[in-house]
């Protein structure tokens, strides 16, 4: 192996290992991502209707946001009002994002980065660690006396470490408000296609022209990613999103203050200005699961898992929602359980009818799967 594919390596693993125990900001609160029921999963249309069964605790505005290049002391609605709600569908590595936002003027009628901007950072596994290739002290050499900066190791090329590096453990999307002429997003490091559909999608809403009033409606989701890599998604790993996670993510408003100057304001989620580029200074959210007025009436679910074939022993898990307080299972060959969660030894090989019967104060529910128990 190469120097320089070593150091590379090292710093793949430093993101990869050692960083869960990075802290993430604002430690006194946990924001909250709403779960929506798996039969009112949000349409991407612009349309808001899908997002009214959202409680108002789920809504972030401009109360939370930081101005961290200090143009404006206080957020002031007739300048810049901004909404966020955050989605996931237990089931769906996806995360679903309904932005609304009215400025007394929109600049967007530039082709380049200059434009305003909803900026997202994710980090699936919270794993934290920098995501951008500067923000790896591995890959550049420490100032000496007489040096002005860090320089970079001239055994890495700071393309091969972008190309290795940024954005491959977490995420950062520049979404253009509004995307006039151009992509939806700037996917910004390696993996550029993360914003392509079958991971991404995404509709805006808005009838003002560049330098107008307006109110915009963005609607999208994402897809996290443990893994993404520059090679295209053969080789990436989802963030798998389970009920009580705690994910890193955090978001940018940025707005230009006047359409005929490069002159912008950065209202933030995280206090840390670096959090475009260092996951370790992104907000705690928790995926949340269902509210209690969404929660279905009793229903049985379940799944298994052959533990030993050689004794076919199998292991059971209740995935029952709603109130249950008592379990019982068939198991197809003669033998019933009532724990929650058995372990059962089948005597025969063959094709099972299992069952589960659950109860609970709000009703009795039965799930059977046919022959989908089969053992040798």
């Amino acid at each position: 192996m190469t120097t320089p594919h070593r150091l590379l390596l090292v710093a793949l693993l430093s993101v990869a290992t050692g960083l869960r125990l990075a802290a993430l900001d604002r430690p006194d609160v946990t924001f909250k991502v709403f779960q929506f029921p798996a039969d009112q999963i949000p349409r991407v249309d612009g349309n808001t209707d899908d997002w009214a069964m959202v409680p108002a605790d789920y809504a972030y505005g401009m109360e939370q946001l930081v101005d961290d290049e200090g143009g404006h002391t206080k957020p002031d609605p007739a300048y810049l009002d901004v909404k966020v709600r955050v989605g996931w569908v237990k089931g769906l590595n996806r995360l679903y994002f309904l932005y609304e936002a009215s400025a007394s003027h929109w600049d967007f009628a530039q082709p380049g980065l200059h434009n305003d901007i909803f900026e997202v950072v994710v980090d699936g596994d919270a794993s934290g660690g920098a995501l951008i290739d500067k923000g790896h002290a591995e890959l550049w050499i420490p100032a000496q006396v007489g040096q002005p900066a860090a320089t970079p190791d001239p055994r890495i090329s700071v393309d091969t470490a972008h190309w290795a590096i940024h954005g491959v453990q977490a995420q950062n999307y520049h979404i253009f408000t509004p995307a006039k002429d151009k992509d939806w997003c700037m996917a910004w490091g390696a993996p550029t296609w993360i914003k392509e559909l079958p991971w991404a999608n995404a509709v805006c809403r808005y009838n003002f022209k560049s330098g107008e009033p307006g109110k915009l409606v963005l609607e999208f989701w994402i897809t996290p990613f443990d893994y993404a890599g520059p090679e295209g998604p053969a080789r990436a790993v989802e963030s798998v999103l389970t009920e009580n996670k705690i994910i890193g993510l955090s978001w940018a408003a940025i707005h230009y203050d006047d359409p005929q100057k490069n002159v912008r304001s950065f209202w933030n989620l995280s206090r840390q200005h670096m959090m475009y580029g260092n996951a370790s200074s992104l907000c705690a959210f928790r995926l949340m699961p269902l509210e209690p007025a969404l929660q279905p009436v009793p229903a049985a679910q379940w799944s298994w898992k052959v533990v030993d074939m050689d004794r076919r022993l199998v292991a059971f898990k209740d995935l029952s929602p709603g109130r249950i307080t008592s379990w019982k299972w068939t198991f197809g060959d003669g033998e019933t359980s009532t724990e929650q969660n058995p372990v059962h030894q089948f005597k025969r090989p063959g094709s099972f009818v299992t069952i589960l019967d659950v109860d609970g104060p709000d009703g009795p529910a039965r799930r059977s799967k046919v022959w989908d128990v089969q053992l040798q």
